[in-house]
């Protein structure tokens, strides 16, 4: 039986690929989940940092059939020339990048004018309990793992040149989605 925040990570990886158009890179793929959600069509890349993640998509890749490139690297200083994608897609990875802005700043660098920013993942709650239970879980995963449960990657988003198309919170204000365009 699949439990709803599952659901709900597997309805907003849709969510975000129902969106995406062009050449599309996708930040911190892990085992990339969310590849075989994509439609034909797109130019796909994945990155990750972690040689292991990148290895497994690799294979989540063969195994798919699908046309697609995974690469190793840093979301905050990504090895893709100026405005040379048409989409950007942060899959439940802003939650575990040293600086949310820096990767957001360079996601904006790679993006083409008009291109879409896309972004779903766990913040925050707003229920105050959940929170506070999201605050204890993140002392002990935010220094062994460097995961945040408690960031809310939209709000540095709102600070760019972006004009936001769509956002909405969902179970208990935990998953955000968000999606913007660049100016």
């Amino acid at each position: 039986m699949v439990s709803s925040r599952t659901q709900v990570m597997v309805e907003s990886r849709r969510w975000l690929v129902e969106r995406a158009r062009g050449d599309t890179l996708e930040i911190g793929v892990g085992s990339w989940p969310s590849l075989p959600l994509y439609r034909t069509g797109l130019e796909l890349t994945g990155l990750d940092h972690n040689p292991r993640a990148v290895a497994q998509a690799k294979r989540t890749v063969a195994r798919s059939g699908r046309r697609a490139t995974v690469i190793e690297g840093d979301a905050m200083a990504l090895e893709a020339a100026d405005a040379s994608f048409d989409t950007v897609v942060f899959s439940f990875s802003l939650c575990g990048v040293p600086q949310v802005r820096g990767a957001l700043l360079e996601a904006l660098r790679v993006l083409r004018p008009g291109g879409a920013l896309l972004m779903a993942d766990h913040i925050a709650s707003t229920s105050t309990p959940l929170r506070i239970l999201q605050r204890v879980a993140e002392s002990a995963t935010r220094p062994m793992f460097g995961e945040h449960f408690t960031r809310r990657p939209s709000l540095a988003a709102r600070e760019l040149e972006l004009d936001i198309v769509e956002t909405e919170r969902l179970g208990r204000g935990m998953i955000e989605r968000f999606h913007a365009v660049t100016r």
